[in-house]
Order: structure tokens, then sequence, then C-alpha cells
């Protein structure tokens, strides 16, 4: 028999989900003892489909070689300790990733990335141990490529979780990118559309103008920030998230991001001394037309990272 209190980050998930999270249950047989009452929740039978609540108890009355339970592994903790934080807070933690790092662990990279320093530093600091946690790792929001550096967001538990991948998709979330491109704009400020398709084979992705099935809308709000013979440093609102949307987007108007190997002129920009691709996620602003919970207190409010090396450098020659 087991027994296991449940606690504020496993709340509010269904019975069977948080069963095949926890333990290496084949589901026929766990959904059978569920029925039979082998899985009780505060000592009665449960539903399938019942939510739990913080305070629960499920107790199951199977032998512990039959339970299969998850083990936890710590690999986080090979992770660099090295994170730049740009505010923290007892539900949220906005980290401003360097570029060259992945988010999340890959076919080759799976010890240091965004993640897993993040999780490394919640451990160190005793916010978060795999051990008193059922189903519930701290965990991203959003994404940005690896060669894009700036603001990510992570959750530290399970209804910050929720509430902000909501936020994320309703647009509830407004963020802001430098870039610096080739070429001078057109106009000072601008929304472009468009539509974008994916090739999952390249990892690349094409605008066109028209709408077909297997494209998405994407829009993209620049203004100009300064200007410098023939580079422009803009502000880039994203209203659409689509994958390398900005990189795309400004290449198919003839405006590509400097520095930028795929969409871009890499070779030429590297002897003008960019290596890197000038584009930096560098302002957040959490813009709640809805109720936010837990997080009522983030609506309105705007974060920043103190500096972008491309943004300087080129406002300094300007």
């Amino acid at each position: 028999m087991k027994e296991i209190s449940i606690k504020k980050n496993d709340a509010g998930q269904r019975l069977d989900k948080f069963i095949t999270k926890s333990f290496n249950i084949p589901q026929s047989l766990m959904y059978r003892y569920i029925r039979t009452k082998h899985i009780k929740v505060n000592g009665r039978r449960s539903e399938i489909s019942y939510r739990l609540q913080e305070g629960d108890t499920v107790t199951m009355y199977i032998k512990d070689e039959m339970l299969g339970e998850k083990e936890q592994k710590y690999d986080f903790l090979r992770s660099s300790k090295v994170l730049n934080i740009v505010y923290e807070d007892e539900n949220i933690l906005l980290a401003d990733k360097p570029q060259g790092l992945i988010v999340h662990p890959d076919e080759n990279e799976y010890s240091d990335t965004l993640i897993t320093r993040i999780q490394h530093y919640l451990y160190d600091k005793g916010e978060y141990n795999p051990r008193d946690e059922h189903s519930f790792a701290p965990a991203l929001v959003n994404r940005i490529d690896r060669n894009t550096g700036g603001i990510v967001i992570a959750a530290k538990n399970a209804e910050a979780l929720r509430i902000l991948n909501r936020k994320l998709k309703d647009r509830e979330i407004d963020k802001y990118y430098y870039c610096l491109v080739h070429g001078k704009m057109p106009r000072r400020s601008d929304c472009l559309e468009g539509y974008l398709e994916k090739n999952e084979d390249k990892n690349k992705v094409y605008i066109s103008n028209k709408a077909s099935d297997n494209n998405k809308r994407i829009k993209t709000k620049y203004t100009v920030i300064a200007e410098c013979g023939d580079m422009s440093l803009l502000e880039i609102e994203l209203l659409t998230g689509r994958t390398h949307q900005i990189r795309a987007h400004m290449a198919s108007i003839g405006h590509p991001l400097v520095g930028d190997g795929k969409y871009g002129r890499l070779q030429q920009d590297k002897r003008l001394g960019y290596k890197h691709q000038a584009l930096y996620s560098y302002r957040l602003i959490f813009n709640f037309s809805t109720d936010a919970g837990i997080l009522n207190y983030l609506n309105g409010r705007e974060f920043s990272v103190k500096s972008v090396w491309f943004a300087e450098q080129f406002t300094n020659q300007y």
C-alpha cells in the first residue's frame, strides 16, 4: 500500500493523469484499479476524471513492485550555475538567456540548458526538490531560439504555469525585440503581414503573401530606433509568435538581420564583426485583460534587460 498526500503543485490534475505521470502502471491496469477501488481518494472510490485538490490523500492498495514508481533523475545538477535573473518572486522567474544556449535539452545537449540551469538554481535555494514533487518541475512558459538572446519566463509552481500558458496563448503578454537589419526601412513604423510555412526537414520557414492550407498568418510590427550607414536598429513587437518569424519576415522584404546565418548574409557580416544574429528579446509587459488568479499582481508590469550588446554598439556609432 502507498499513500500520497496531494500538494499544491499536484492539485488541479485529473486522477488518471496524475498517476500516469508518477508511476509506470499500464493504463488499462490503472483504470481497472480505480474502478475496483484499489486506488482511492480520501478513503473513497473516485472517478477517473476527478480533479485532485490540495490536501487530498490518494491511497494505492497495490504491491510496491507493481507500482513501478518513476525514478527521479537529477541531471540538472550537472548544468552550469551561470544564470542572469531579470526578475524573481515566489511564482515566476524571468531569465536573460544568453545567445548560444538552448532552452530545453535536445539530442545534442542534455545537461546544460536554460531550464536545467533554472532548476539547479532553485534546487540550491531550497525552492525545488524532485523528492517533494510527484509530477511537477519548474518549467518554461515561452521559448526563443538558441542563437537569440533575451527574456524567457519560467514558472515555479503548477498554478503559475497553467495561468501563464493561457495568458501566452491569449496574447496577454507583450514581447518586444531589438534587431539590427540591413538597409533603411521604407517607413519609420509599420505593421507587416504575411503567411509563414514551416519546412521541418530543412528547419526553415518561408513567407508568402497568400494564405494556403500549409501556412499560418503572421503580423510583425516594427519601429525604427536608429539608422547608420546601410543598417537600421529596430524594435519589433511580435503580434503573432511563429518559428523564425522575425528573421524570415524581415528577410522576405529585403532587410535580413545582421549576423543571421539562415536567412541573411553571415559571411559578409562576419567581416563587419557580427558573428551572431543581432536579435534580442529585450522587453516584456504583462498585459492581462482577464483574471490572472495568483498572478494578478503582475498585470501592467514591464521588465527589460539592462543591456543588449549590438544595440549599445550601434547607438554609440549613431
